[in-house]
């Protein structure tokens, strides 16, 4: 079991005068709605506690990379080794993914001696697309117009709830 959550932070707030409406992917990806994240298997945690880690661009880019990794003709049969890194900008480090047969390995350049999460892949497949579906619903909540931005409506529409 993996779960998925976020915090947003006060640190960095988003500038007042955004018009979430018509805002960019680019500022809905990198410049808006920092905060941190954590991922907990039950066996382990990753986290950041740096307060400017994009939320939505995170949520966005896990859900990408878990269908990457799942791009092998055979699936979940494959006994090569799929990769995948999720690179925080600000910084040099890397969330990174392993998927073997139908485990996915998740590791952090940060920590890396403690040991890795290991969850099955559909498992973090469908708690991705829920996060992220969270995160959009907790972000149109709390800011006038993100709902109507079209970027919105296709990362909804590409990444629907399993």
């Amino acid at each position: 079991m993996i779960e998925l959550g976020y915090s947003l932070s006060n640190r960095f707030p988003d500038p007042p005068q955004t018009d979430y409406r018509s805002a960019p992917v680019r500022s809905l990806r990198h410049d808006l709605f920092c905060g941190d994240v954590f991922l907990d298997s039950g066996e382990g945690e990753l986290s950041t506690a740096w307060g400017w880690v994009p939320v939505l661009d995170f949520a966005w880019a896990l859900c990408d990379i878990v269908e990457r990794l799942d791009e092998h003709p055979q699936g979940s049969r494959a006994s090569t080794v799929q990769t995948a890194d999720l690179d925080f900008t600000q910084n040099t480090e890397l969330l990174r993914f392993a998927r073997r047969f139908g485990w996915v390995e998740i590791s952090g350049t940060w920590r890396e001696r403690d040991e890795p999460l290991v969850v099955r892949h559909a498992e973090l497949r469908r708690e991705a697309r829920d996060f992220l579906q969270d995160v959009l619903a907790d972000l149109t909540d709390l800011h006038e117009g993100l709902g109507d931005n079209p970027a919105i409506w296709t990362v909804q529409a590409r990444f629907p709830r399993i």
